[in-house]
């Protein structure tokens, strides 16, 4: 795990916020999607004083890269931009979508974040004591073809998606669904998983860096079906 180093994830109603010192990781979570404007900053310093840190000593960022929850992804990306602009330090993106099937616990994971419209935001990874694979890449599925596309039957579904489509879960997995409160801070797995080889990306220039939002905001998409072409500037 990389020392100092902060980590921020907002892409689901249950935000968390890690960071890691020389023996420890400190890490807090908040629950309630219209919380996030108003308490990410403050669980950031909350998170920062228990550790004894300042700002001035944290070496990086590591950000949940979504896909997840348009407002909230937008929302804690902000807050590590507000950071880095006070004090220049690298910053990594990693998917929300590993780092909850990180804090699982277990090797085959299925992470799934409700979507809405009967679809999850899903990916599938595996993990052992050497490092993780990819198994199936964070994208918009319903859960049979998320299930369709993973290689083998997962030991868990986790997220708030696997939970509202349980039913579905426990006929493909033969196991309860774990939602997000029964799991570490994601934020936590976050900072483990940036010491991995390969893992996230580095955001070369984070001003104008956007998360993967796995789809268009609602907003977004009316705009654009009213008007026939894309949003200028949009990110997709």
């Amino acid at each position: 795990m990389k020392e100092h180093w902060l980590a921020i994830d907002t892409a689901t109603d249950l935000a968390s916020v890690a960071v890691s010192t020389s023996d420890r990781t400190i890490a807090q979570s908040v629950r309630g999607a219209r919380q996030h404007a108003a308490q990410i900053v403050p669980l950031i310093h909350e998170v920062l004083a228990t550790a004894h840190l300042s700002l001035e000593r944290i070496r990086g960022i590591v950000v949940g890269d979504g896909p997840g929850s348009f407002t909230g992804l937008r929302i804690g990306w902000a807050a590590a931009k507000g950071l880095i602009q006070e004090r220049p330090v690298p910053m990594v993106a990693i998917p929300s979508l590993l780092g909850a099937a990180h804090a699982a616990g277990v090797n085959v994971v299925a992470a799934c974040y409700d979507a809405l419209r009967g679809q999850v935001f899903g990916a599938s990874y595996a993990f052992a004591t050497d490092g993780m694979e990819t198994l199936v890449t964070p994208g918009l599925f319903t859960i049979a073809e998320l299930a369709a596309a993973l290689p083998r039957r997962p030991d868990l579904a986790v997220g708030d998606g696997a939970e509202r489509y349980r039913a579905e879960v426990l006929a493909w997995t033969a196991k309860e669904p774990m939602g997000l409160d029964a799991l570490p801070p994601i934020a936590a797995s976050l900072l483990i998983l940036a010491g991995y080889s390969g893992v996230g990306r580095a955001l070369d220039n984070p001003g104008v860096a956007e998360p993967v939002y796995g789809r268009p905001a609602e907003a977004q998409v009316k705009w654009e079906t009213r008007h026939g072409r894309p949003l200028p500037n949009s990110s997709r």
